[in-house]
């Protein structure tokens, strides 16, 4: 029983905090919202659903997710909080350089081959981010849900699901392929891959602490502006 609890606790901890938009910059996407022209709204044929779950996430940020990652921001001193998040930035380089390339862009896919040798050889494997710092280099951030976008595939409707947050249809499968080519997607035995995505989790979330919090409170409907600022953060970024 004991086993079974740690397991579950322990997948919801490594799925993405709901307050998040997966792995998107969260400054990005609340702090963006107001700066982006409202465009064609997202179908949402299963508001009822996404509302569910909406208010589910919400109560795992307030009672899972937040207590924990403000403990542990109280343990672990910021700079080494920063460059643990480097590390695991570093490790997506994959990802970034692949969906790069499928979208054309060279220019961003040799920048990520440069960030990825700097950072991991004098950044001490991503520890210290050396390429952006010194010499300017910039993440393109792209992801294989961007690429679909940018091959002018429909984003389909929009979801919310409990755990991960929101997305679109055309979102949630780009994530699933892109886990294929994901670093941590093949760290073995299970439990050592959820526990290592779990950390990530934890450790990104303690340096945003009040993000979701003041995004909430200036909303007057959370779900809607939710909804709307993940929408257009990522049709912004497709259009980068």
């Amino acid at each position: 029983m004991r086993y079974i609890i740690f397991t579950l606790l322990i997948v919801a901890l490594a799925l993405p905090a709901s307050a998040l938009a997966k792995d998107q910059d969260v400054g990005d996407l609340f702090g963006d919202y107001n700066e982006v022209e409202k465009e064609q709204s997202v179908a949402d044929p299963i508001a009822g659903f996404n509302k569910l779950m909406y208010r589910f996430n919400d109560k795992v940020y307030f009672w899972v997710y937040k207590p924990v990652a403000t403990g542990y921001g109280r343990v672990v001193p910021q700079p080494v909080r920063i460059g643990i998040g480097n590390i695991f930035d570093n490790l997506m380089f994959p990802v970034r350089f692949v969906n790069s390339l499928l979208q054309g862009k060279v220019r961003g896919a040799e920048s990520e081959v440069g960030i990825f040798v700097l950072n991991s050889t004098v950044g001490l494997l991503g520890f210290f981010s050396v390429a952006q710092d010194h010499f300017k280099l910039k993440n393109s951030k792209e992801d294989l849900g961007q690429t679909f976008g940018v091959c002018h595939i429909n984003e389909g409707f929009y979801i919310v699901l409990p755990f991960l947050g929101p997305s679109t249809l055309r979102d949630l499968v780009g994530d699933v392929g892109d886990r294929f080519i994901t670093p941590l997607s093949y760290v073995t035995p299970l439990e050592a891959s959820l526990g290592l995505t779990a950390f990530e989790t934890v450790n990104d979330l303690s340096l945003k602490l009040g993000y979701y919090e003041s995004f909430k409170q200036a909303a007057v409907d959370p779900y809607v502006s939710m909804k709307d600022a993940y929408i257009q953060l990522r049709r912004k970024r497709i259009s980068q």
